[in-house]
């Protein structure tokens, strides 16, 4: 008549997690188009509309003489990309299911696992997108040659984690400020059209104005992928310390939030509402 649950190994239950998160996060890719093929196609447009808009505004607004020596259309794509995966981990974590969905009825889901599938998918999509466009680029236009590999994958997933980071402590705030975190998720995606740095390089900036930038993560990462993306180029003014360290003060903050949230949900809101 009762049951009482066994408990499970750790090997076991990391099993359990890895599979309800990977299933989750096909399911999340799934959530705008039945194929998960159509889904990563669609965001392959969106970039490359964006990538061809940036080429001509560049072009337009005289910026070109701001690139490093080398591809120029890899030097626009290269602030494109880390922009569209930190922008879409943050939106990605921010839409992920709270504590009062229907889905968190159904053990062992949490709050958590919900985070990470999201975070994961939105990885996996732009991660293909970028890969697809590249394979593409290389193929059809002109080979591609990147001075440290490595390193840029590095920027590209530091751009996805502090992306994640920041949309956690949009989630904790969310059930509070529903409307208001809409709203400056909004304005921060807006804003970063800019500060994110994509149009110009930090070495380029005088000093009056590159305290401006300087206290966005993403303006860090982006001036740093291009140093690893072009040999002739080497960012003097930035570094990754301080996005890695900002970003795990976020994902810290966010996570604590979450769960001071999710006792007061569970407690009041999701009985009285």
């Amino acid at each position: 008549m009762f049951h009482e649950p066994r408990p499970k190994s750790l090997r076991r239950a990391a099993l359990t997690i890895a599979d309800l998160v990977y299933h989750n996060a096909v399911r999340s890719i799934r959530k705008t188009h039945a194929n998960a093929v159509f889904a990563i196609v669609s965001n392959i447009f969106q970039t490359m509309a964006m990538v061809v808009v940036f080429y001509f505004m560049f072009d337009i607004l005289g910026l070109r003489a701001m690139a490093p020596r080398g591809d120029f259309l890899l030097y626009v794509m290269s602030g494109i990309f880390v922009f569209m995966t930190h922008v879409k981990a943050m939106g990605a974590v921010i839409s992920s299911e709270g504590p009062v969905s229907p889905m968190m009825q159904h053990l062992p889901m949490t709050p958590l696992i919900a985070v990470c599938a999201e975070a994961l998918s939105a990885l996996y999509v732009q991660f293909v997108s970028m890969a697809a466009i590249l394979a593409l680029y290389h193929l059809l236009w002109q080979p591609i040659t990147i001075a440290e590999p490595a390193g840029a994958m590095v920027t590209f997933l530091l751009a996805w984690f502090s992306g994640c980071a920041i949309g956690v402590v949009f989630l904790a705030v969310k059930p509070w400020f529903p409307k208001g975190v809409l709203i400056v998720q909004q304005t921060y995606s807006r804003v970063n059209m800019f500060a994110s740095g994509k149009m110009f390089l930090a070495n380029a900036l005088p000093v009056s104005l590159f305290s401006i930038f300087t206290w966005n993560p993403l303006f860090h990462i982006i001036d740093q992928g291009r140093g690893f993306l072009f040999i002739n180029y080497t960012p003097m003014k930035t570094g990754l310390e301080y996005p890695l360290w900002i970003s795990l003060l976020f994902l810290a903050i966010g996570t604590l939030g979450m769960s001071y949230t999710g006792r007061q949900v569970s407690l009041s809101w999701s009985a009285g509402k």
